[in-house]
């Protein structure tokens, strides 16, 4: 792949890296933008195509499988043929005689893969929404629009794969509009469903004003109504010129790149326009600030404000960060702060993408997508401004789902354990959707995913590309431990009986927290200062005014409050109280996994005068202990992971299907029929449903697939509810006896 790559840039022309930088220090010229689509709906082939229109690749490689696909840098995705990791790549596109950059992200359509999508949209301000003519609206359509909308991300709308409708299906002219008008319906419905009010309307595509283009990413061409007229091109010449084999031909009439290029410089925002209207969803500081005010403004110029969206490992360097500016500049040598890790780094070098390959430039400012060489010590999400300055963080970049399927690894030889760990971190960083954790009690190494394939290409893969041969154990479903009631008030005591702790717990309100699951609440933060205007939130969904602002901290989607009064010397031991806290949220009484949606209220506590009798050895057993125990009294139980899926089968097979699904303890929610076709919407326990996508092959004969539409966590049922308890104490080490009500440390 390496020598292809060479020869394609070698091919690139001479002067697209002098446009570039003559332009990105003019916001106006500047276009931030993400692909995003359901899986092998063609955004790679489309991001070849926008580059092979920029210049930047040989039109004989242009959507070839073998040696394009430019954005495919790892052998993986050539072999699956679907994008795993995401790519950047600037380029330079002329527009009314003025030169505009375009730094587009293409993303990963597979779900498993969705977390480069969240991140993505975090760096952009739009999105072209890929749809197959043939295929349609499918459900990770519906998940990346509603992933771009829920960061304030404007979307275009191409329909690709539209010579298929001619040649295979062959479809009228007429026919094809009335393909092309329902799924124009179904993308405006989503877009109205996912968008806040303010945009429900605004940002609703439209076939006339030329939000909306069609056409085909492999054949290379594109057709918008402002272009048509622009043209005098009719739909009739695309279909005589498609049926006659002359693609190459409509390729030079009506050239994807410009077609598509022209609709994202007119219809998407420029950094500036959206940054005034992104910042408040995005960063909580004070808007009146003048680091919020120079981020308002996207101002060159300003302080530093720049997120990190993706952490890329390079052997030669260590880390490459990428990241977006909101205000000021960045250039070789500078210092710089990460905020939330309290340290400061020099940066070593800036540069802009083009696909693999960076290419460093002397400055970069605000409004622009940069890589970075010198802040390795960096995560994605992290917050970066100048040094010795602070500022407010932004907000945490947050995926729709949660994690559902674990493993645990460990390397075959003990002698390359420091080698795991190390390979693991690294691993972590680069994804922020894979969570790695050590249980202590086990010595096991669990890493978990959003799907089988999730950690098979990013995890084992990975893993033996850099040497390592390890045991990877069967999938593990992670569960959850829900309490449903109210618990008394509990007293607890510390150790040596001198601190006295009374707290109780309930369920959190439900729409707080489903606020929290749709990130329109914080479902992880520490507060240090009231923050009134998060309580009104809170109030707003359900919580009582007055327990929300004295809410201290919320973490995975459960608060503490602190509702005690004139408690002596309290406040020299919140931070124990919240350490212990997370623990038990981290490791519930039941079976040590994690709990959710809990509201635990600290009422009153009487503690020592001397420090010496209050330290983490009193203070930390005595919370846990209290805490498990009013856990135990509050009808707590465990929810188990469910997906929501979308199988698509032959209408004669709809029998199979449903028994394959009934056979593995799901649930048929949806049947619907159209043109001979049929899709079932199911639910299915993630522990039932590793193997299935193999099972329902082989049971229709290659005919039925399936996707992912959503996760929920539901109650586990009561007869398997004490034998799954017991199987992941006996997993983690523990007794099989299931905690009773009074807990002892």
């Amino acid at each position: 792949m390496q020598g292809k790559v060479a020869v394609v840039i070698f091919m690139a022309k001479k002067d697209v890296v002098e446009r570039i930088t003559n332009v990105m220090n003019k916001p106006e010229q500047i276009r931030n933008v993400a692909t995003s689509s359901h899986v092998h709906h063609g955004k790679t082939a489309l991001t070849d195509n926008l580059m092979g229109g920029a210049g930047m690749l040989s039109e004989k490689v242009v959507a070839d499988t073998e040696s394009g696909m430019f954005t495919w840098f790892d052998e993986q995705e050539r072999e699956r043929q679907l994008t795993i990791y995401g790519a950047n790549v600037s380029m330079v596109h002329k527009y009314d005689e003025k030169d505009y950059i375009i730094n587009l992200l293409d993303t990963p359509g597979h779900v498993d893969f969705g977390g480069d999508v969240t991140r993505a949209m975090r760096a952009v301000d739009g999105t072209i929404v890929l749809v197959c003519g043939v295929e349609g609206i499918m459900p990770q359509t519906e998940t990346v629009l509603r992933q771009a909308l829920r960061e304030r991300v404007r979307p275009v709308l191409f329909i690709n794969k539209v010579d298929r409708l001619i040649r295979e299906l062959k479809l009228t002219p007429e026919m094809m509009q009335k393909r092309f008008t329902k799924i124009i319906d179904n993308v405006n419905v989503l877009i109205r469903k996912y968008a806040e009010d303010e945009y429900k309307n605004k940002w609703t595509v439209n076939v006339a004003d030329g939000s909306v283009a069609f056409g085909s990413a492999t054949k290379r061409w594109a057709i918008s109504i402002p272009y048509m007229k622009k043209t005098g091109l009719t739909f009739k010449d695309i279909v005589d010129l498609t049926v006659q084999g002359k693609e190459d031909e409509l390729a030079k009439k009506a050239p994807l790149h410009k077609v598509v290029l022209d609709m994202i410089i007119k219809h998407l925002p420029t950094p500036k326009e959206a940054q005034k209207y992104r910042l408040d969803k995005i960063w909580k500081g004070d808007l009146e600030s003048k680091i919020g005010k120079d981020m308002l403004g996207c101002n060159a110029d300003g302080k530093l404000a720049m997120i990190v969206t993706k952490m890329v490992p390079d052997q030669h360097v260590g880390f490459v960060a990428t990241g977006r500016l909101f205000s000021g500049r960045l250039s070789k040598g500078t210092d710089v702060s990460l905020i939330s890790q309290h340290k400061t780094e020099k940066i070593q070098q800036v540069a802009i993408y083009k696909g693999i390959q960076r290419i460093p430039v002397d400055e970069i400012t605000a409004g622009n997508i940069v890589a970075i060489v010198g802040i390795s010590d960096a995560f994605t999400g992290e917050t970066v401004t100048n040094a010795g300055h602070v500022m407010e963080p932004f907000e945490e970049i947050k995926h729709l789902f949660e994690p559902v399927v674990t493993k645990s690894v460990e390397p075959k030889n003990t002698m390359d354990l420091s080698k795991l760990i190390n390979a693991l971190k690294r691993i972590g960083r680069e994804d922020t959707t894979l969570k790695i954790k050590i249980n202590q009690e086990t010595g096991e190494y669990l890493i978990s995913g959003l799907g089988e394939l999730h950690l098979e290409a990013k995890v084992e893969r990975k893993l033996k590309t850099m040497g390592l041969e390890v045991e990877m154990s069967k999938p593990i479903v992670v569960y959850r431990e829900a309490i449903f009631d109210k618990s008394p008030i509990v007293e607890g005591k510390s150790p040596n009986k001198h601190n006295k702790f009374e707290m109780m717990v309930e369920p959190l309100e439900e729409a707080v927290y489903n606020a929290m699951k749709e990130g329109q609440l914080p479902s992880d933060v520490e507060i240090k200062k009231k923050k009134l205007d998060l309580a009104k939130k809170m109030a707003e969904f359900g919580m009582d005014y007055d327990e929300a602002k004295h809410v201290i901290l919320v973490y995975n989607k459960s608060v503490l409050v602190d509702l005690t009064k004139g408690v002596q010397y309290l406040n020299e031991v919140m931070e124990l109280v919240k350490q212990a806290f997370k623990t038990i949220i981290d490791e519930g009484p039941v079976s040590r996994e994690p709990c959710t949606g809990v509201k635990v209220k600290l009422l009153d506590a009487a503690l020592h005068e001397d420090p010496v009798h209050r330290g983490p050895g009193q203070i930390i057993p005595a919370i846990r202990r209290t805490l498990r125990s009013a856990l135990l009294r509050a009808n707590i139980t465990l929810l188990e992971p469910k997906q929501i899926v979308r199988i698509d089968i032959p209408e004669e097979l709809i029998g199979t299907a449903t028994r394959e699904v009934e056979n593995r303890r799901g649930q048929i929610l949806d049947i619907k029929t159209e043109s001979g076709a049929t899709v079932i919407t199911a639910k299915i326990p993630v522990s039932d449903i590793f193997g299935f996508d193999d099972s329902l092959k082989s049971a229709t004969s290659g005919r039925g697939f399936y996707s992912t539409i959503e996760i929920s966590f539901e109650k586990l049922p009561k007869d398997l509810r004490e034998k799954t308890i017991k199987q992941i104490r006996a997993r983690k080490g523990l007794s099989e006896q299931i905690p009773s009500a009074v807990v002892e440390e």
